[in-house]
């Protein structure tokens, strides 16, 4: 039987912090997911701290040389977070990858959310092998966007905060403004989801949409209201993408010698 080879990913969130070793030939966890609930007081020093907890537990199962991939809820450019969302604004313009590697003595590749979701699923799952553009949205407490074009990420598109119709698009389409206006699914893919995918199709031409965020799994509800020229899909990978793009992700700039994702 062939040796499994795997990363680390681990998703940073506001509420929890967790973290898997990826197999990256199936896109699965090569064992189960460890959860550590996010610090009241989420600042680096706090969080690199259960990062660290993370990397020790699975140390034996990736060995001493494999590459740590981490995604953020922030723009990251260079290693650096230049945004936070809902963790604690320090992260802003905080050297996040010199302190994680500091903290765990390996390699790591810290990468914005969505963008870790996008390419989990144009490598592993609904978004296999298709050809041209392909955009994911994560719809929750805001919207998060990944670009993919032909395989090749475009980080940090940041299309939740497109102004539509004089506002920021993720406060009228988000799946939290659904629950907080209580609107049902038949009112929010018409009057808000339309509107906004229709806006990325016009501006973007893309060959798909993928759908992620933890609504995704009522994506029956919704999804097939929408009228479209572009295909719009759930994502497969639901709440394993982030840790499974991060790990892939760490693990492809790592064999090429790529120090940063953008």
């Amino acid at each position: 039987m062939s040796e499994q080879k795997v990363a680390l990913g681990i998703d940073i969130g506001g509420s929890g912090i967790k973290g898997a070793p990826v197999d990256l030939t199936a896109g699965e966890f090569a064992a189960d997911r460890l959860r550590i609930a996010t610090p009241k007081k989420s600042t680096p020093r706090n969080v690199a701290k259960v990062v660290g907890e993370i990397v020790e537990h699975f140390a034996d199962q990736i060995g001493p040389d494999a590459p740590i991939g981490i995604t953020m809820p922030a723009i990251v450019r260079q290693g650096v977070t230049r945004s936070a969302a809902n963790i604690d604004p320090s992260w802003v313009g905080f050297a996040a990858e010199e302190l994680f590697e500091e903290i765990t003595g390996r390699d790591v590749f810290v990468v914005n959310d969505a963008d870790a979701a996008g390419i989990a699923e144009v490598v592993y799952g609904a978004a296999k092998d298709v050809e041209g553009l392909v955009i994911l949205t994560t719809l929750g407490t805001g919207i998060g966007t990944a670009l993919i074009n032909n395989g090749n990420l475009v980080p940090n598109s940041e299309l939740g905060h497109l102004e539509i119709d004089g506002h920021d698009a993720e406060s009228r389409a988000a799946s939290r403004v659904k629950d907080d206006e209580g609107l049902s699914y038949k009112k929010w893919a018409k009057k808000r989801l339309q509107r906004y995918y229709e806006t990325l199709e016009f501006l973007f031409s893309p060959s798909l949409f993928v759908v992620g965020g933890g609504v995704s799994k009522d994506a029956d509800k919704f999804l097939p209201l929408l009228e479209l020229e572009t295909p719009i899909v759930a994502a497969q990978l639901r709440n394993t993408a982030g840790i499974v793009g991060a790990a892939h992700i760490a693990d492809d700039l790592s064999s090429r010698g790529i120090t940063h994702l953008a």
